[in-house]
C-alpha cells in the first residue's frame, strides 16, 4: 500500500540514508578489523554482527525504495544487537562476574589491539552504534506515524 507524500518524508529519507550509511561503516570497519587486521571476533562479536550485516542489506534496499516503514523491521535488529553490545560492555568493564563469561575460550576483546586508537574499546563502539541506529530508527518512525 502506497501511502501519500508528506512533508515528513524527506526528513525521514534523509535519517534512513545516515542509518544505512552507519550500518555500512560499521560492517566495513568489523570486516577490516577482522581480514585486514586479521584480528579474530570473540564470541560476542559474532553475535553483534549477526544483527549488523543484515542492516545494510534491510536499510540500503529501504533507500532505494524510500520505504521509511523499514523501521519496523530494522529496529527489532538493532535492539537485539544494542542488548548484546550492552552484555559485551558489562562484562569488558567487569561490571558482570568472569565466571558467567560466554567468550572464555577463543580470541578476547580484552586486549589492548581490540581498541580503536588505544582510547576507545570495541565493545564500548560497538554498543554507540547500535545506540545511534535505534535512535535513528526511532525519529524514522516518528516522521512517518502520525
Amino acid at each position: 500500500m502506497h501511502t501519500a507524500p508528506s512533508s515528513h518524508q524527506p526528513q525521514a529519507w534523509a535519517l534512513l540514508v545516515c542509518a544505512w550509511l552507519l550500518a555500512l561503516t560499521a560492517t566495513f570497519a568489523a570486516l577490516f578489523i577482522g581480514e585486514v587486521m586479521g584480528q579474530a571476533p570473540c564470541v560476542l562479536c559474532w553475535f553483534q554482527r549477526a544483527f549488523m550485516f543484515p542492516l545494510v542489506l534491510v536499510l540500503g534496499v529501504a533507500c532505494l525504495l524510500s520505504d521509511a516503514g523499514v523501521w519496523r523491521y530494522a529496529l527489532p535488529l538493532a535492539v537485539m544487537g544494542w542488548l548484546i553490545a550492552l552484555y559485551h560492555n558489562l562484562l569488558y568493564f567487569g561490571l558482570i562476574p568472569e565466571d558467567i563469561q560466554p567468550c572464555g575460550a577463543g580470541p578476547s576483546c580484552s586486549g589492548d589491539d581490540m581498541t580503536l586508537f588505544s582510547v576507545m574499546p570495541l565493545p564500548l563502539l560497538s554498543l554507540g552504534v547500535f545506540s545511534l541506529m535505534i535512535l535513528l530508527l526511532v525519529l524514522i518512525r516518528r516522521r512517518v506515524t502520525p
